[in-house]
């Protein structure tokens, strides 16, 4: 009876001791941070987030991302609205309807991501070109056209519009696929990266499709 009192007050002693234990590594000290030991790991994909209040990671790649992007949607939907006074070309036609239906609701994603992440969304500047002066959004982005080549496209007829309609989305196009491409390389949010990708899948699909037609 001796010897079994000892060893339950044994392991009563080892059941507090691990608890104590337990308890200690799970808290924090008294600046309120977590210790060093039970720091959670941060992986290279995600280095350098933001966390905002609805627990989504975001990057400064994602606000780049966007605040790009938007405007550089909205010349592809401004491109695609010349279309209809400009050519009978029944393909490039059907083609500039399927941009506008793809990019305006992608416009209006990252419209609400920047929103969330409390970032500025980049003013309307239709119709500028290049967009000079433009706060966020910088001058010069992969694949945007000039003031002067939109004006261009905009004086064109025919077959000649439709020449130029397509060398210049297919350029625009591929201007874009480089930005999402940054965009998975270095962004964090989910939502931003899963647009990147649909992105880059439906515009290479598209140029494939304008460059058969203007071989054509």
């Amino acid at each position: 009876m001796h010897f079994r009192r000892i060893f339950m007050g044994g392991a009563a002693a080892v059941t507090v001791l691990s608890t104590v234990l337990i308890v200690g590594a799970c808290g924090t000290d008294e600046s309120g941070t977590t210790p060093a030991s039970v720091a959670p790991v941060v992986s290279s994909q995600t280095a350098g987030a933001v966390v905002d209040g609805s627990g989504e990671d975001f990057n400064d790649a994602d606000i780049t991302f966007a605040q790009e992007m938007i405007p550089h949607h909205r010349q592809a939907v401004e491109m695609a609205a010349l279309t209809s006074e400009r050519t009978e070309n029944v393909d490039l036609l059907a083609l500039a309807q399927q941009i506008s239906a793809a990019q305006q609701p992608e416009i209006d994603t990252m419209t609400g991501l920047l929103d969330s992440w409390g970032a500025e969304v980049p003013a309307d500047m239709t119709g500028m070109g290049e967009m000079e002066g433009m706060d966020h959004g910088p001058t010069g982005m992969p694949g945007m056209m000039s003031a002067e080549e939109m004006a261009s496209l905009e004086a064109a007829q025919g077959a000649d519009f439709d020449r130029m309609f397509f060398e210049m989305m297919i350029a625009h196009h591929e201007g874009a696929i480089e930005m999402a491409q940054v965009e998975l390389d270095n962004g964090a949010d989910p939502a931003a990266l899963a647009l990147a990708q649909e992105i880059i899948d439906a515009q290479q699909a598209e140029i494939m499709q304008m460059q058969g037609l203007l071989d054509a």
